[in-house]
């Protein structure tokens, strides 16, 4: 199924709160996202209606076993984009951004061809440290 760059933002953005605080309620994604209320939760209501998070009746938003893999994926091509960049000499924040913008749209054969490289070069400088 395809899903939109905007759901996996915020599937993404509740794998990270929910790694970094355990629970995850609207107000910590629209506070994480500079996003209004309303705009989050038409958000999670469409994401709960395609099955990808659950709303609990206090207002906890989980994952789904769908909306934790699109967010691990996209999670993943974030951190090795913005690594990557960050040892080819770009600042971390350019390099975070940069990795935000690409992380949907790179096809995933060229992101596994990235990958491999990109951990290929990062053993090799740490054998040569």
């Amino acid at each position: 199924m395809q899903i939109h760059e905007s759901a996996e933002n915020y599937l993404e953005t509740i794998l990270v709160l929910k790694n970094r605080k355990g629970n995850v309620r609207s107000i910590d994604i629209a506070n994480e996202l500079s996003f209004s209320k309303p705009s989050i939760s038409n958000a999670i209501k469409a994401l709960r209606e395609n099955g990808y998070v659950l709303v609990e009746n206090g207002g906890n938003i989980t994952l789904t076993d769908a909306g934790l893999e699109i967010a691990e994926k996209i999670y993943e091509r974030h951190l090795i984009l913005t690594q990557f960049l960050v040892e080819l000499g770009v600042d971390g924040e350019t390099a975070a951004a940069d990795a935000c913008k690409i992380e949907h749209d790179i096809s995933a054969a060229s992101f596994e061809k990235l990958k491999i490289h990109a951990l290929e070069y990062h053993n090799k400088n740490i054998q040569n440290k």
